[in-house]
């Protein structure tokens, strides 16, 4: 016995079995110079419909209709640009609004020292162009001839040493994929968002593959004194950049590197060498570097005491704050990638980034209503430790709801991204650094995007102790 479903799908064979017979006869049809593409292109589209037997696929640009289809196009009838054109390869100029950017009031008017931040709305994968990675300078971008260049190892080492660019890249080598975020990275917001822009949230980082050498495989040859406690990486530039590390995190897995994404750094990223921390705050990251020395205190340079220090409620500040915290955000939808084109019903894709300066993500959780509940997210991708971690959600759209997005990411060693109100509990609302509290986008009923912060009300007692809603 036939039953309709087995009468339907032989329909759906022989439908398109025609379809594929009629593209067969145009394409071998060596006769005839020409044909209608129109009538080509409605006859094809009836077919496929009836052998989809009700499945839509089309979307309202697939008519028959369609200039972008039915005519030839311009770039498709006439020679294409040499080779030798651009021997430096350049971006389509369709992508002209994917840039880095900047204002003023990151600069105090200075854009020497200032900031350039990442298009991370327009990020795919994990990593990130060298022509978008985020850039900060202290005294401008300095432009150094590597055959002068040279990096000075002293203090307590067995052997101090200088070393030019070819003899520090004698080392062995090793390539590791990691990102760079400044510790101010979304520190506009701690009295509330300031930008509407998920550029200028959380821009203030990258990732990247970096090649160099790992400071410990170079100390192997020289020998490090037992009394060395801190590690002094001083920049090459006007600014001479000073920063402290502790030898703990020198001997695990500090590197200097010269090669970013598979090419020499770029003088914005401090050719012809700099320091990588990996995971730790961006501006431990010298660039232009020229002189590692080795002591048993800390320097206290400029840039650990004036700045990149933590402010606490009581008034005292803390210094050697290094890790970035675990953190997180959604890339899409946001307030430059909204979801005003999509229809009722639509499938959506929900993608955004993690990481950790702690260690690797082992989770993240979506939330569509403020953090009140939280449904999982699926990791995609490299897991890696210490680099961005990219995830997504699949959902429905329902035109006309409101939605609340905040997504909460977890790491290996058991932190879990805080709220805003616990993180000010700790800190504040005057600090500047390390937020890495959950971060929240509301859809509007219209499909446009726009950055919120869900707290409570706070209040002060006489000696200066935050209190949130009567509890302190």
């Amino acid at each position: 016995m036939t039953s309709t479903n087995d009468n339907l799908n032989k329909e759906k064979i022989v439908d398109i079995k025609k379809s594929q017979q009629n593209l067969d006869a145009v394409s071998h049809d060596t006769e005839k110079p020409s044909f209608d593409r129109r009538d080509f292109l409605a006859k094809t589209v009836v077919a496929s419909a009836s052998a989809l037997a009700g499945t839509t696929l089309l979307s309202s640009a697939a008519q028959a209709d369609d200039p972008a289809i039915v005519e030839p196009t311009e770039w498709g009838t006439k020679w294409g640009d040499p080779v030798t054109k651009n021997l430096y390869g350049m971006p389509s100029k369709y992508e002209h609004n994917v840039t880095r950017r900047y204002t003023k009031l990151l600069a105090s008017g200075n854009f020497r020292a200032s900031i350039a931040v990442t298009p991370i709305q327009e990020s795919m994968g994990i990593i990130t162009p060298n022509g978008l990675f985020f850039s900060r300078c202290h005294g401008g971008v300095a432009h150094i001839d590597p055959n002068e260049h040279r990096l000075m190892i002293t203090g307590l080492v067995e052997k101090p040493l200088v070393l030019t660019m070819k003899e520090l890249k004698r080392y062995p080598s090793v390539t590791r994929t990691h990102f760079i975020e400044c510790p101010a990275n979304g520190g506009q917001e701690w009295r509330g968002p300031q930008y509407n822009s998920l550029q200028f949230a959380k821009g203030f980082m990258s990732c990247a593959e970096w090649t160099g050498v790992y400071i410990k495989d170079i100390l192997k040859d020289l020998g490090i004194k037992p009394e060395a406690r801190w590690m002094l990486a001083e920049g090459g530039d006007s600014s001479k950049m000073g920063r402290t590390i502790p030898m703990e995190k020198v001997l695990d897995d500090a590197m200097i590197v010269w090669g970013q994404n598979g090419e020499a750094l770029r003088p914005e990223q401090g050719y012809p060498i700099r320091l990588l921390v990996p995971g730790w705050e961006g501006n431990l990251c010298v660039k232009w570097l020229r002189r590692l020395d080795f002591a048993s205190e800390p320097w206290y340079c400029k840039e650990e005491t004036s700045k990149y220090t933590v402010l606490k409620p009581s008034g005292k500040a803390i210094q050697h704050f290094y890790a970035n915290e675990v953190n997180s955000t959604v890339t899409s939808p946001s307030p430059e990638i909204d979801w005003s084109d999509l229809k009722d019903g639509d499938t959506v894709e929900i993608e955004g980034l993690a990481w950790s300066g702690m260690g690797t993500i082992t989770g993240v959780d979506i939330s569509f209503d403020g953090g009140k509940t939280y449904k999982q997210a699926e990791l995609k991708g490299l897991v890696l430790p210490k680099c961005w971690t990219r995830w997504s959600y699949v959902h429905t759209y329902k035109k006309g709801e409101e939605l609340l997005l905040t997504s909460r990411a977890m790491d290996d060693a058991g932190y879990i991204q805080p709220t805003i109100d616990q993180e000010v509990l700790k800190v504040g609302v005057e600090a500047v650094y390390h937020r890495n509290a959950v971060e929240t986008w509301k859809v509007e009923k219209d499909g446009k995007v726009t950055h919120v912060e869900i707290r409570s009300q706070y209040d002060r007692k006489p000696n200066g102790e935050l209190v949130i809603e009567g509890k302190a």
